[in-house]
């Protein structure tokens, strides 16, 4: 019983499905381990309607090979001259410190390739599946321990294949910083393997704690679900539609009682378009909303299908079920659901209400993310309902605390980021801009971040308008909008600092000048001589009065902490 996933990631003919079944008495959970649903698989009958694990990306076996030695030469050496050598220029240029390693033409990242060794070490394997291994890590540096996926190129036959690492990279960045999602801590290539170095969860997999539980209490059931319908509203708020949600891509951050639940599996989302309409048959079988299987939808899936999440955990088992897949898929398609048998008479109403709605065939009258959040069931539940900081607040209170010339970097990154970077951005910037002005006013940045579960007094959204508003115009323009929130990780590689260096150092002397930095500014209409001034004592470490490389990158890359509201 698999997963129904366009033709794009096909196993080997001959891949066979294991299944292990366990007998559920009412209201419990059976379960059979599978893999990636293709269109000639097999299904095994149940006695009982089981939940399926979808073993999914994890990566093959990484091959190391030894590094080939360079051949030693021989070199003449060559006489010291007897006079005495000029002096250095007063100003000497410092040479370019970005790599001149050239970008391999199967590179998957677009960058040139990295020996993950050298940051990290990787220890035992904690999970397998079709495309590869996800290994225990430990930061080189720090000692710190971290998840890494190591997914086999050679796996990765189709250029679809390829594209769907590194777009799952860039959600994973995108979403950054939101509580309820697995943070990613940065992604490597070498000729063998991508791997996605990610935020430990050491917890169960949601899935494993039904299993072991049976069943949830409502208020269990409650408090759980409000985290998953939060990830559903952040991701589409934020313009990602995730397509496989399920509880085996849910994991607990530790196996404390109270450990948050986090979503962990973004390989088949996509970025929502303007006006697109998907039509890839993707997810997995029990979960799959009736308008994939027509082949003509869009984000309205992802409510459906944490619908069918919040059936399980509430009574054990999946809402549409059958002997065979086909059978599943017609089960969906006519959407007959069962609230008569046990434990449904004892469940309160209000809870069935949210069911229904999130269940419902027409996606047009469906209920969306937000008003999911906002149903009587969830608002009257016990668990803390205590504000959480989006990852668009939290990057934009970051933004907020930032100098000006940091601010004013940020613009020139945002500003020559590719359309495919900043797709997610784009959807958010359109999503807060609602009267399609082409800018965000105070009021809409008030809007937009109480949206996402973030609650401000004015003085605090006024200050965040401020930051962002680098011009002073009085609203947030989309390149603006791109700076204060677009995900750090652009920070971290050499090759993006430098250029923006550049863009500074007009002179190309290898420095920053007060002059340089003075232009920059008023081209940009933005800080003053006390700002100037500011900026130069701050960053300015060795006492030259100009900014090099390494202080210019030790400023873009400091942890300025936001102030806390």
């Amino acid at each position: 019983m698999g997963c129904c996933q366009s033709k794009k990631r096909t196993p080997k003919p001959g891949a066979t499905t294991t299944a292990d079944s366990y007998g559920s008495a009412p209201g419990t959970v059976a379960t059979a381990a599978h893999q990636t649903y293709q269109h000639h698989h097999q299904q095994q009958p149940h006695q009982t309607p089981p939940i399926v694990q979808t073993q999914k990306v994890s990566a093959a076996p990484q091959t190391h090979l030894p590094p080939v030695p360079k051949p030693q030469q021989e070199v003449e050496p060559v006489p010291q001259p007897k006079r005495t050598p000029p002096p250095p220029p007063p100003q000497q240029k410092q040479p370019s410190p970005v790599s001149s390693d050239p970008i391999p033409p199967n590179a998957i990242l677009d960058r040139p390739f990295e020996d993950i060794k050298q940051y990290y070490t990787l220890g035992k394997e904690l999970g397998r599946g079709q495309f590869g291994i996800t290994y225990l890590c430990v930061e080189n540096s720090t000692g710190d321990t971290y998840a890494c996926k190591s997914i086999l190129k050679r796996k990765l036959v189709h250029k679809s294949d390829r594209d769907d690492v590194k777009r799952e990279i860039q959600i994973m960045q995108h979403l950054s910083g939101q509580p309820n999602i697995v943070e990613i801590k940065g992604a490597y290539e070498d000729r063998y393997s991508v791997h996605l170095v990610m935020e430990l969860c050491a917890g169960l997999e949601l899935f494993d704690r039904i299993i072991a539980q049976g069943k949830y209490s409502e208020r269990d059931a409650s408090e759980l679900f409000r985290a998953i319908a939060n990830v559903v509203h952040i991701c589409h708020f934020m313009g990602v539609i995730h397509r496989d949600l399920k509880p085996e891509n849910f994991l607990f951050s530790s196996k404390d009682k109270g450990a948050m639940l986090k979503a962990a599996d973004f390989g088949l989302s996509v970025y929502t378009e303007e006006g697109k309409v998907y039509r890839d048959l993707v997810g997995s079988a029990y979960y799959v909303a009736p308008e994939v299987l027509r082949r003509h939808y869009g984000k309205e899936i992802d409510v459906w299908s944490a619908g069918v999440i919040l059936y399980i955990l509430l009574c054990g088992v999946p809402p549409f079920w059958a002997e065979t897949e086909k059978g599943i898929f017609d089960a969906i398609l006519e959407g007959e659901i069962d609230f008569e048998s046990q434990p449904w008479p004892s469940i309160s109403t209000t809870a069935k209400d949210l069911i229904k709605r999130m269940l419902t065939q027409d996606p047009k009258k469906r209920i969306t993310s937000l008003q999911v959040l906002d149903h009587p069931w969830l608002r009257e539940g016990e668990a803390s309902d205590d504000p959480i900081d989006s990852a668009v607040l939290s990057r934009m209170k970051q933004f907020r605390a930032m100098n000006k010339l940091k601010q004013l970097a940020l613009k020139v990154i945002a500003e020559n980021l590719s359309e495919e970077e900043i797709k997610g951005l784009k959807a958010l910037f359109t999503n807060m801009d609602t009267d399609k002005s082409g800018t965000i006013t105070y009021e809409e940045l008030k809007s937009g971040l109480a949206r996402t579960g973030s609650r401000l007094s004015e003085t605090e959204v006024k200050q965040l308008m401020d930051a962002a508003d680098v011009d002073g115009n009085g609203t947030i323009d989309y390149i603006e909008f791109i700076s204060a929130t677009m995900h750090r990780h652009r920070l971290e590689r050499d090759e993006q600092l430098y250029k923006v260096f550049q863009y500074f150092d007009k002179d190309n002397s290898g420095f920053i000048t007060r002059d340089e930095l003075e232009n920059a500014m008023k081209e940009h209409g933005i800080g003053d001589e006390a700002n100037i001034k500011e900026i130069i004592s701050e960053v300015d470490t060795d006492n030259d009065g100009r900014i090099n490389y390494s202080e210019f990158c030790a400023m873009m890359r400091s942890g300025h902490p936001a102030k806390q509201f």
